[in-house]
């Protein structure tokens, strides 16, 4: 049992209501008897629906609503007599709902254009022909064509042109960036300039869009504490104020020997005015703008829970590889002994190298042709490897490379190697892998090679615990040498390097058990109420991610694990999204109470003015429904924040 009208026709209900309200407020100086069959007719267009749903709420036990408590005060003011007023309160009432409404869809609007990722079709290469299909018809494996200005439908591969792509609606930033040949492509971005030829490399429901667009649809589902707090609350709140409202119509009259329409207008004013729409309303709302925010910035929140978690931060604790840094190597110092030049010791270093796929080996001959490149510039000779003069290449488990090239023995690896082949090497100070290569037996220099630590890591660190982060920790796999240097460098509280998954996992425990934590510390426990961060890459984070109290995923578009396993992603390499984050979770959360309190007071307020009848069914209807349009509209102020 419900009745429900479209935008179009509440439109038209609220217009031929007004209309027919200021006809009968004027005819009613002639026509004064007839006049309550007008004013019911206008009372029945206006408040037909809310009197369903007060009636089917009513079966169904849900009876302190603002739909009962609006039919109630209505009702009862026909019935004593204040007909006019009773079309007016359901009139001013459906207005407010209208214009709320309308604030609620613009700040759904601003998401759903930024999340108007979801593509209409896909143009699928066939038998060398471009055909229209629907992206979820089009499998892995299959060929698609993207034109300039259209949307990639599906997660795919770059096998033909380049362009620039507007990642925006994914990452929130403006810049495009190139796809070349081999480049990845994701779904939801957008082809700016050149034609593009993917291979699909994952079929729709799996695909970048596909989840992002889950993720948001299904991120209002996820109350925040305050969300609960407010709806435990109104069903405390209403039926008291019911009671109380009845209280007042019945027991000033039979103690004081009152009259009994006077107290019984008072109790409905008092009924109209202590609707708790607003508070239920308005503080979901901010959370949703909040989210909205987040997402505008390219920081996917999957509920009101975890955007409010962002405020209680007190412990982090970071992966280093992808995280803190960019996960690539790449040299950092080359230095040359023994009258080798250091151009000389990166030609050595590649020759030893030259077959090798790991990334170690991939930055020496990164290093070596920049170099390389650079003499070219300078008009200088070309330094060139003959494949041919390269024999005996071998690799030397858990120490290095040994190759023979021009009839000289070239050596790369770590001091193992050099102590094994009897070099006497220099052992290098400086943190990094290092590479210790020597040529025909006699020591050339090393080479050290480092995961480049990202730009804005150590200012962001440093921004959280401005904001109130008690400690940082940061647990990783490497080198225990080299993450205790990253992790000074960016002043971290806490380092363990040299983890296994399994360690992390472990650690992360600790830092969650209350006593453990005291323990692990030595130095107070977390606060009761602080949550306990993990911020990794998503990839091989997924357990930890799942079991900290606010799992972030960073840098994870496109990353499967990261969406399924974390409770915000974070969708650039960029450690500052944490930092805006923070900032928008706090924002929402200091609206919210603003909203709290100026709901609260204006409703105590106008409630002792009913009471004591003060106030009239007009200002009831502000206390109300004017209330609650402020609430929104003061919530929806996140969109705007910088």
């Amino acid at each position: 049992m419900d009745i429900k009208f479209n935008e179009k026709t509440n439109l038209i209900r609220l217009i031929l209501g007004v209309a027919c309200f200021i006809t009968a407020i004027i005819l009613e100086k002639f026509l004064q008897k007839e006049m309550i069959f007008v004013f019911a007719a206008v009372y029945i267009i206006l408040g037909i629906d809310i009197i369903f749903k007060a009636l089917r709420n009513l079966v169904k036990g849900q009876v302190f609503d603002e739909n009962f408590l609006m039919s109630l005060a209505t009702i009862g003011a026909f019935i004593i007599g204040e007909a006019p007023e009773a079309v007016g309160v359901m009139l001013f009432y459906q207005l407010g709902e209208f214009f709320q409404e309308r604030a609620v869809e613009k700040s759904k609007k601003s998401i759903t254009d930024l999340m108007d990722i979801r593509p209409d079709y896909a143009n699928l290469l066939k038998k060398g022909e471009t055909v229209r299909v629907d992206p979820v018809s089009v499998n892995p494996g299959d060929v698609i064509i993207v034109k300039p200005g259209e949307k990639i439908p599906l997660d795919g591969t770059v096998i033909e042109g380049s362009s620039l792509i507007d990642t925006s609606a994914l990452t929130g930033e403006s810049v495009p960036r190139k796809a070349n040949v081999s480049d990845s492509a994701l779904s939801g971005c957008v082809n700016l300039s050149g034609v593009l030829t993917l291979k699909v490399t994952k079929n729709f429901g799996e695909s970048t869009v596909s989840k992002i667009i889950n993720l948001v649809e299904n991120s209002a589902g996820k109350k925040a504490k305050t969300e609960n707090f407010i709806t435990k609350f109104a069903r405390v709140y209403t039926p008291i104020v019911v009671i109380l409202a009845v209280l007042l119509a019945v027991l000033p009259p039979l103690i004081f020997d009152g009259e009994w329409k006077s107290w019984l207008h008072r109790s409905l004013v008092f009924l109209v005015i202590s609707c708790p729409c607003a508070l239920v309303l308005s503080i979901p709302m901010g959370f949703f703008a909040g989210i909205g925010r987040a997402a505008k910035s390219g920081i996917l929140v999957k509920g009101g829970n975890y955007l409010e978690a962002f405020n209680k931060i007190d412990t982090i604790i970071f992966d280093k590889t992808g995280t803190l840094t960019h996960g690539v190597f790449k040299v950092t110092s080359v230095k040359s002994v023994n009258g080798f030049s250091e151009n000389e010791l990166l030609d050595f270093a590649a020759i030893a190298e030259k077959f090798s796929n790991h990334p170690i080996a991939s930055s020496i001959n990164k290093e070596q042709l920049s170099k390389n490149n650079e003499q070219i510039t300078e008009n200088k000779a070309q330094r060139t490897i003959n494949n041919e003069q390269l024999t005996d290449y071998t690799e030397i488990a858990g120490c290095g490379v040994s190759v023979k090239y021009d009839g000289k023995i070239i050596l790369a690896g770590n001091q193992k190697l050099m102590e094994k082949n009897g070099i006497d090497f220099i052992e290098s100070q400086i943190s990094g892998t290092k590479v210790y290569v020597s040529y025909n037996g006699v020591f050339a220099g090393c080479i050290v090679i480092s995961d480049e630590i990202k730009a804005d890591s150590r200012g962001a660190i440093a921004s959280l615990k401005e904001r109130g982060v008690r400690k940082t920790v940061m647990l990783t796999g490497d080198d225990p040498l080299i993450a205790k240097s990253i992790a000074a460098e960016l002043e971290i509280d806490e380092v363990h390097g040299g983890l296994l998954p399994q360690d992390k996992v472990q650690l992360t425990e600790n830092f969650l058990d209350e006593k453990n934590t005291a323990a692990f510390l030595q130095e107070k426990p977390l606060r009761k109420k602080g949550c306990l961060a993990f911020v990794g890459d998503g990839i091989n984070d997924a357990p930890v991610l799942a079991m900290a109290d606010l799992g972030i995923a960073m840098g994870a578009l496109g990353s499967d694990a990261a969406i399924e396993a974390a409770d915000a992603v974070l969708m650039t390499d960029e450690l500052s999204k944490l930092v805006q984050a923070v900032d928008i979770s706090r924002c929402t959360r200091k609206i919210i109470r603003q909203n709290i309190i100026f709901v609260l007071a204006v409703k105590i307020v106008f409630l002792a003015l009913g009471a004591f009848g003060i106030a009239s069914m007009w200002e009831a209807v502000f206390a109300d429904v004017g209330v609650s349009l402020l609430a929104v509209l003061n919530a929806m102020r996140i969109m705007r924040f910088k």
